[in-house]
């Protein structure tokens, strides 16, 4: 024999109007006492509600989105005979427990066969639900109730689910991260931001090793790409990637996943330099002398003066390798994508000879005629938007450097020299860097040194 019993919510404090986030359970499964039925949101906690028997779920009351409160229905179990009759047995001991022993003994007899009576109809009346829940009220004097829960951290949070706060959960969600993978540093093993915080950046020094399905970030739980039939909402034409895009787009993704990028940005007068680079130019015809071989030179300064931004993180990321050779990436327009070849040495090279090796390196990646090993070697990279225009941008730095440098386009500001405002060609940089490796106040100083270089070009022969 088997009856139907409710399932409710028990105390669970002043909360009202909690809405449902999560059904743990479906009809017709079976389930233990104390198991989570369902789990419930407020503005500090999330919480479960556990189920006061053992039995099979028959109906659920409640669905996502629901608000409930104190005593508000949940489930219809259906338990069993001998669970119905202690449940009811408990019951009557604890409405009696003014009475003498005799006296509790008799009514709970008593009172355990109408209970018996009112939940356990006979075999023809079983298969008639609805008849047997309207016969139910009828016996008790008010709605049933279920038995009081003991909510510790084992009911609350069991460890199936994350123990975290609402905002937690959202600051995880944000992150993308699996708080499932996460340890809890808080008492009875809660989550804090400042766990999800240590994990990220656990995996950012390539502490993790597991790595999720489809190739991402080890423990990034990120949403799959959205699937859209573009064609219905108008004409469309599908064109292929460029295999310089499919590879750099690929690199691109996972430097940007994987360094925590900051961007630092200054302006360089270099009213004086581009004076000087025309008259240069006007001299060497047959040479293209751009405002990047000067940027080069200060670029070499500047790493010299700094050697932790000449460096970059071992594979473990728990060792700086520092360069004693100043290779500096140019970052190259073509039709296909963005090419980064490599000039060597350039702390050896004149500006001159920069200018020859930078158009014709340049040339070849146009023409596609750029090797492997053209490619790299870099220690810091440049990327010049200053043809194009643009007051700023955030550039991806190229691991395994830990820093990059954009240039965009220079324009005539009025600058204050301590008397009056005078017209000065000013030139944007943005400096993007690698903060496991460089502190802000590091890289403003980068910068501030690299412009002091373009300023006055009589810094770059001392």
């Amino acid at each position: 024999m088997a009856a139907l019993k409710e399932a409710r919510v028990p105390d669970i404090g002043d909360y009202s109007g909690v809405p449902v986030i999560e059904l743990l359970v479906s009809v017709g499964d079976s389930i233990r006492r104390d198991q989570g039925l369902i789990t419930l949101e407020s503005d500090k906690a999330t919480m479960e509600v556990p189920a006061p028997f053992d039995g099979v779920v028959k109906e659920l009351k409640v669905k996502i989105g629901d608000e409930v409160a104190e005593g508000s229905a949940v489930a219809m179990i259906e338990v069993a005979d001998d669970d119905a009759k202690s449940d009811d047995k408990a019951k009557a001991a604890q409405s009696t427990g003014k009475d003498s022993p005799k006296d509790t003994s008799d009514d709970s007899t008593k009172k355990s066969e109408q209970a018996e009576k009112a939940e356990s109809p006979p075999a023809k009346e079983s298969a008639k639900p609805a008849e047997a829940s309207k016969q139910a009220p009828a016996v008790s004097a008010g709605p049933p109730r279920s038995p009081p829960v003991s909510f510790g951290a084992e009911s609350v949070a069991p460890a199936s689910v994350p123990y975290a706060s609402p905002a937690v959960r959202l600051f995880a969600r944000e992150l993308g991260v699996d708080l499932g993978k996460v340890s809890g540093s808080a008492r009875a093993g809660r989550i804090t931001k400042e766990d999800v915080q240590q994990f990220v950046k656990s995996l950012m020094q390539g502490a993790a090793s597991v790595s999720a399905a489809g190739g991402g970030a080890a423990g990034l739980s990120l949403l799959p790409w959205p699937k859209i039939d573009f064609s219905k909402f108008g004409e469309i034409e599908s064109k292929p990637l460029s295999r310089i895009k499919k590879i750099s787009g690929a690199n691109l993704a996972r430097n940007w996943a994987m360094i925590p990028h900051v961007t630092q940005h200054d302006e360089a007068d270099i009213t004086e330099m581009e004076a000087f680079r025309k008259g240069l130019a006007a001299e060497s015809k047959d040479l293209k002398v751009t405002p990047l071989v000067f940027m080069i030179k200060a670029a070499v300064a500047a790493l010299k003066k700094f050697p932790h931004f000449n460096a970059s993180l071992d594979e473990t990321g728990e060792n700086l390798v520092l360069k004693k050779y100043f290779n500096i990436g140019i970052a190259v327009d073509t039709p296909d994508g963005l090419v980064v070849p490599v000039i060597r040495d350039c702390d050896k090279k004149g500006l001159l000879q920069l200018a020859a090796e930078l158009g014709e390196i340049s040339k070849k990646a146009r023409d596609k005629k750029l090797g492997p090993a053209e490619m790299s070697g870099g220690c810091f990279s440049i990327s010049s938007l200053g043809g194009i225009g643009g007051t700023g941008f955030t550039p991806i730095v190229n691991a395994p450097e830990v820093a990059i440098l954009g240039v965009s386009k220079s324009s005539m500001k009025p600058v204050w020299n301590g008397q009056a405002f005078e017209p000065r060609l000013m030139l944007p940089l943005s400096l993007s860097y690698d903060h496991r490796v460089i502190d802000g106040a590091d890289a403003a100083r980068f910068t501030s040194f690299f412009a002091q270089q373009l300023t006055d070009l009589r810094r770059l022969l001392l």
